[in-house]
């Protein structure tokens, strides 16, 4: 497995300085006027490309072990593989058409969103089998649909989460390397080295995209990179769910609440407002961190003060989403404990996110 991870991270790197290389002019495209925009300068947002280049790269390999018969490597069925990367590639080529193009609706991302959802749960047969509590079990075992309706909604919603909070150097990225080492790990644990091995692949392809990404901000994920860590994610976790019952279905609902919790605590933000939840604001949590929490930058160059002070606001995030991964890996198959944490979270977002907003935030959490 270690081979897997260095030689997608190898790949990632080198392709990731490729389009570094040569996509830098299409970065011009991505206006100052932006709410999101926290950086100076005109940057690439192809990192996606190069990351879905690696991950076919490595299960290309785990393919290619399988038919040479290879000692001492993690197959992969080819169909399967085959299947993960039509959808994959198909929620990426969406995302890469707008950050080249900047032209493509949120309602038409959602759309194409969601048709990778529908083609993965037909190709790969996912659908949710419970939810770990008994009263709704019982339920969900009557109507099989539900679960294959809720498939579709990971699917397609958690690329959209993995969006939302993508917005400094380095934040998505190691939440994203975070879940995907922390899926590794339990599906270790039941004894699932393939599903381990394929999210691995997609843990490399992070690492070696995150060089150029943390902390000199060479490159963005872009919505492609978001698309890609949130389709292969969501897969994987409902994959793990199916494949062993003694795995809580609530184990990748607390991996994941950061991003899945912002994103639904911003829609009712937006909806409370009177305004779209496709229309982009800089009310986001990692932006009110950017704005309140992190202390100004001295420095006479405006391009790296702002720079420092975007790799100053994703440790505090990275911090805030290991209060969900830590426990999350520690109770992967306690329902019970899985659902309490998750309700703390959930208190302490909306607790820190109106201090934030108040004004009320304790001197020592500057810096």
């Amino acid at each position: 497995m270690l081979f897997l991870l260095f030689l997608c991270c190898a790949s990632a790197f080198v392709a990731t300085a490729l389009l570094l290389r040569y996509g830098r002019g299409h970065s011009r495209r991505y206006a100052n006027s932006m709410p999101q925009r926290f950086h100076a300068g005109h940057v690439p947002r192809l990192g996606g490309v190069g990351m879905l280049v690696a991950c076919t790269v490595g299960w290309c390999w785990m393919v290619l072990s399988q038919q040479l018969n290879l000692g001492n490597q993690i197959r992969i069925d080819p169909l399967m593989a085959v299947a993960l990367w039509i959808v994959v590639t198909l929620a990426v080529a969406a995302g890469a058409y707008e950050d080249l193009t900047q032209r493509l609706p949120a309602r038409y991302r959602l759309l194409l969103t969601v048709g990778a959802a529908v083609l993965a749960v037909w190709l790969l047969k996912l659908w949710v089998p419970r939810l770990g509590v008994a009263p709704v079990d019982a339920l969900w075992s009557a109507y099989p649909w539900i679960g294959v309706a809720l498939a579709v909604f990971a699917v397609s919603g958690l690329p959209h989460a993995f969006n939302l909070i993508d917005g400094y150097n380095g934040l998505a990225g190691i939440v994203a390397l975070v879940c995907c080492f922390a899926l590794a790990y339990v599906s270790l644990q039941v004894g699932d080295r393939q599903l381990a091995a394929m999210v691995l692949v997609l843990a490399g392809a992070t690492a070696g995209f995150l060089v150029w990404n943390y902390p000199r901000g060479l490159i963005f994920a872009g919505d492609g990179g978001a698309y890609l860590w949130g389709v292969v994610i969501a897969i994987a976790s409902i994959q793990l769910v199916m494949r062993h019952g003694e795995v809580s279905p609530w184990f990748p609902i607390l991996l994941l609440i950061y991003p899945v919790w912002e994103t639904m605590f911003s829609i009712y933000r937006k909806a409370v407002r009177g305004q779209s939840p496709g229309v982009a604001d800089a009310l986001h949590f990692h932006q009110l961190i950017y704005r309140r929490i992190v202390r100004g930058v001295f420095h006479d160059d405006e391009a790296r003060r702002m720079l420092m002070r975007n790799n100053r606001t994703s440790p505090y995030l990275w911090g805030f989403a290991l209060l969900t991964v830590l426990p999350a890996v520690m109770f992967w198959n306690h329902t019970g404990w899985l659902m309490a944490f998750s309700a703390l979270f959930v208190v302490s977002y909306v607790w820190a996110y109106t201090s934030i907003i108040r004004f009320k935030v304790p001197s020592w959490l500057r810096r």
